[in-house]
């Protein structure tokens, strides 16, 4: 009973440990398994034949490219959004901290209605680019614009509390030492904040993979152009073509896999150096 109760973590650990993967399997292993049985209908020629043709090549490059591009761009931003609440207080902080969140909250339906009326020809804002030879909705470039803001509150919220978790007196020390801002925040802040802007990314990037509400509106959905994956996938739900938009979905849920496995891989990279430098 000694050996036991030293590897006992929690009180009820086995009772805890059931519960939680009967949930895990109830809400994610199932689902998922569902997808590959369903799937396993195919013929590999068939399964092959369905994920590679050109229309579902060119929403895979929509889909996954323009959710890279805008998980990188909300790093950048989000992480100047997160500096500024943290650091500096100015009138109306709050209500641009909570102005934040409103990605969350906001249906993607109605985000997607609202981006479509701002960037299109007549537009608030689409009235003024059409005529510089910039068109945003209806193009590529909207399912850019929709999915960078779906993903800034990921990024903001992840790294916003490890900035305000950093000791003033590293700074401190750095300038006393000879450090310039530049070489204080490269030196000293960013190796801090990387691994939750990593985070910030990853988990930016994983939501905008999935978006379709937001998406469907302001992208025009021309095949070839600015259809993306996701559509794909209820178009061939809604012609009865399980099969296909199962393997559809395994593929999307196969790379995106590998791709968010190598920036956790690289985000612990990059704890254990911070941690070894330290």
């Amino acid at each position: 009973m000694g050996p036991f109760r030293q590897h006992s973590v929690l009180p009820g650990f086995n009772l805890a440990l059931g519960f939680t993967l009967l949930y895990l399997s109830l809400i994610v292993l199932i689902p998922i398994s569902a997808a590959f049985v369903r799937t396993a209908e195919l013929t590999l020629p068939e399964f092959w034949d369905v994920v590679t043709t050109p229309r579902v090549l060119a929403s895979y490059r929509l889909t996954f490219g323009a959710s890279f591009a805008a998980a990188l761009l909300n790093a950048i931003f989000g992480l100047l959004v997160a500096w500024v609440l943290v650091r500096y207080s100015f009138p109306g902080k709050k209500l641009v901290d909570a102005l934040v969140d409103l990605p969350f909250a906001l249906p993607t339906a109605v985000a997607g209605i609202a981006l479509t009326a701002l960037y299109a020809g007549n537009g608030w804002i689409g009235q003024y680019l059409e005529p510089l030879g910039l068109k945003i909705a209806f193009t590529p470039a909207g399912v850019f614009v929709a999915l960078t803001f779906i993903g800034l509150p990921f990024v903001v919220r992840t790294v916003q509390p490890v900035l305000e978790d950093l000791e003033p007196e590293l700074e401190e020390a750095a300038a006393t030492l000879g450090a310039s801002r530049l070489q204080t925040f490269l030196r000293v802040i960013f190796p801090a904040i990387f691994p939750a802007l990593v985070t910030g990314f990853a988990l930016a990037f994983a939501r905008a993979i999935g978006e379709y509400g937001s998406v469907i509106f302001i992208a025009g959905n021309m095949p070839m152009i600015s259809e993306i994956t996701p559509l794909l996938i209820i178009t061939k739900l809604e012609q009865y073509d399980y099969a296909g938009a199962t393997a559809l979905a395994v593929v999307m849920l196969m790379i995106s896999f590998v791709l968010l496995l190598i920036i956790n891989l690289l985000q612990g990279w990059s704890r254990s150096r911070s941690s070894s430098s330290v």
